[in-house]
């Protein structure tokens, strides 16, 4: 886990974590475990939301819980999947109310970068995952990372925080008043149909971001 690949933002920002007991005694686990198995995402991979979004680019934040856990998905941002990967339950219900709230048709691919290259930062709640064993890297230090994550975003000036499922939604007490809080049911198969599907959040970010004179974002991926 390369932190100096990090835009300088965020190393700033993150310093006192990176030196932080807690932070050393988590990468040592993420380490051995990947000693013994396969852990998703790649080394490489870790830090991808905060590479391809600096802290002073963030308009958006949406926040998943851990990372994907079957061979080849997982990259570091929250939903998204290399291309030539299937595209997964959650996200094709993602793509569903994307093309009812704006009339974008679904894409082909599950690749988001494009996404997190105009200030949507794709941050999960823990970023390492053992392969085949979700939250298996859950209460291990990177929630605690991810919450000051999360703190220093919302140090910025009028971002979208969107908060799907109730995992998701413990973290809006770090989110003060000047931001635009979008908060519904998680995009899985198991309770999209309670109150994610109709809830319109592209629209309703990209309003936020116009009223704030701030250019909206292109939802439409290219395939």
């Amino acid at each position: 886990m390369n932190i100096h690949q990090l835009p300088t933002c965020w190393q700033e920002a993150l310093q006192d974590e990176f030196a932080a007991d807690y932070f050393q005694t988590l990468q040592q686990f993420v380490n051995q475990q990947r000693q013994e198995a396969s852990v998703f995402p790649a080394e490489d991979d870790v830090f991808n939301a905060l590479k391809l979004t600096p802290l002073n680019e963030v308009r958006v934040l949406i926040l998943g819980q851990d990372p994907y856990h079957d061979d080849g998905q997982a990259h570091g941002l929250s939903f998204s999947v290399q291309k030539g990967i299937k595209v997964p339950p959650s996200l094709r219900n993602i793509y569903k109310e994307l093309e009812t709230d704006l009339g974008i048709a679904p894409a082909s691919h599950g690749h988001l970068e494009s996404w997190a290259t105009q200030g949507v930062l794709l941050l999960n709640t823990v970023l390492t995952v053992r392969a085949h064993e979700a939250n298996s890297h859950k209460k291990r230090g990177w929630e605690t990372f991810t919450t000051k994550v999360i703190e220093c975003v919302n140090k910025q000036a009028s971002v979208a925080f969107v908060l799907w499922g109730k995992p998701a939604q413990t973290k809006s007490t770090l989110i003060d008043k000047r931001h635009l809080l979008i908060e519904s049911a998680h995009p899985s198969p198991l309770s999209a149909r309670r109150g994610f599907f109709g809830s319109k959040p592209f629209s309703t970010i990209n309003q936020f971001l116009k009223a704030n004179g701030q250019p909206v974002i292109e939802w439409q991926l290219q395939e």
